[in-house]
């Protein structure tokens, strides 16, 4: 982990937790998109690059696809564990250019300011929403079709 991801992580950990699970769900679903769109544009000039973002993409895309959150289809996960696993997609973000041998070319400053970015968004959120007493009643709300 860089130096300013650690720097962001221990910011956003004293801030109020802000980001409720439909916002992050709809922040989610954009960095998935972005990630994928990224590869699509790189495919011809940098392969390498590419399968990264295609591979970041992916796993956020299934990721929030299997929570169980607004925005999510399967809700085979926790809201909580899915905190555990962005945590775990950051890592993935920050290490891609590394780890695929592109770290020293342009297109790996979009992975760093992704990665930031994502520590930011998994540091303001409140993954322990539905853990609240008082959430249950809005997650059954939630739910229910509008009339």
């Amino acid at each position: 982990m860089s130096l300013w991801q650690v720097g962001v992580q221990m910011a956003t950990g004293k801030l109020p937790k802000v980001i409720k699970p439909r916002p992050h769900a709809m922040i989610d679903y954009a960095a998935a998109g972005s990630f994928m769109l990224m590869g699509a544009l790189w495919w011809r000039r940098n392969k390498r690059a590419a399968i990264g973002s295609l591979i970041c993409g992916g796993a956020t895309a299934v990721n929030s696809l299997l929570t169980d959150y607004p925005g999510g289809m399967f809700r085979v996960i926790s809201y909580r564990h899915h905190g555990r696993i962005d945590a775990g997609i950051v890592g993935l973000t920050a290490a891609i250019p590394s780890f695929m041998n592109f770290r020293n070319q342009p297109e790996a400053r979009f992975f760093i300011l992704r990665a930031l970015g994502q520590t930011a968004i998994t540091g303001l959120t409140d993954f322990d929403y539905y853990e609240h007493p008082w959430s249950r009643r809005l997650r059954h709300e939630e739910n229910e079709p509008a009339v």
